[in-house]
């Protein structure tokens, strides 16, 4: 496996994001707001000056992070229509960057999760989309899928095999659906996960210091590499010393007030993972 984070939970200056991953020995960055601008909102130009930073500093983008199917479930077609617009320029982007995916989600939900509709409504927007990258379908906090069961029920009703699992255990276990999402719900979904999330969540309050919450991160890593995981871990740090994240900071994560205080915080998190995973695959034994 890959060490990943996410860039503006670091900073929103993409050189000084990307100069912090090369010290501290990650592999990768994963983009989604810098500049006080939002993912789907970047220019090229921003683009461009962020795979620069990345490749001067020899690192890898670790998949592009846009809100796509970040909405209420469709109810009329001008809804799908721009669901899918927002989609395909987003893989626009994540070309323009050379990252290896794009991330997606199922909708937010109204009630209880309804994989199934959400799965409908995603085959049309979809439909006659020619993406130039893959597709990983995160489990969020407040959409149709919170946990791997249910977003293995999405998949199959979805019934593509070019989707993957983007999975993120605190979005669960903040979503209050699964407390304890590991290791059985992980079973739900290991065979599709693409891309992992890491960030520790105190049950349904907020987010700490990673190695403080409620997940056991040194089993899952050790687990997800007896499994033969290969793909990125990405740091999503969601921990600021003093404050706690707003709903809509978490909903909408990006721009300065997002990213104040994360560099701090991130450093602290993106060191202890590295430590975790030292012991994994200790320093230069790397396949």
């Amino acid at each position: 496996m890959r060490l990943a984070v996410i860039g503006d939970e670091l900073a929103q200056d993409c050189r000084t994001v990307a100069r912090t991953a090369a010290e501290l020995r990650f592999d990768a960055v994963e983009i989604r707001s810098m500049d006080g601008t939002p993912p789907h909102l970047l220019s090229d130009a921003q683009l461009g000056a962020a795979r620069a930073a990345l490749d001067e500093h020899g690192l890898a983008n670790a998949g592009f992070a846009p809100p796509a199917l970040k909405t209420a479930l469709p109810a009329t077609d001008a809804d799908l229509q721009a669901a899918a617009e927002l989609l395909a320029d987003g893989c626009r982007q994540a070309a323009l960057l050379g990252a290896p995916h794009v991330r997606i989600f199922s909708f937010y939900r109204d009630g209880d999760p309804d994989p199934v509709r959400a799965a409908r409504l995603t085959a049309q927007v979809l439909d006659g989309l020619d993406l130039p990258v893959p597709l990983v379908v995160e489990n969020g906090t407040r959409t149709n899928t919170p946990t791997l069961r249910q977003l293995a029920t999405f998949l199959d009703e979805l019934g593509r095999d070019d989707l993957g699992i983007l999975w993120d255990p605190g979005n669960t276990v903040f979503s209050g659906w699964d407390p304890d999402p590991f290791p059985a719900d992980y079973e739900a979904g290991r065979e599709r996960i693409r891309h992992v999330h890491v960030k520790d969540p105190d049950s349904t309050r907020g987010y700490v210091r990673l190695g403080d919450g409620d997940l056991d991160w040194p089993a899952i890593l050790r687990r997800l590499a007896e499994d033969g995981y290969g793909g990125f871990v990405s740091l999503e740090t969601h921990w600021r010393p003093g404050r706690s994240l707003t709903a809509a900071e978490r909903d909408e994560p990006w721009g300065e007030a997002f990213s104040r205080g994360g560099h701090p915080a991130s450093v602290a998190c993106m060191r202890r993972l590295r430590d975790w995973a030292d012991e994994l695959i200790p320093a230069g034994t790397e396949s």
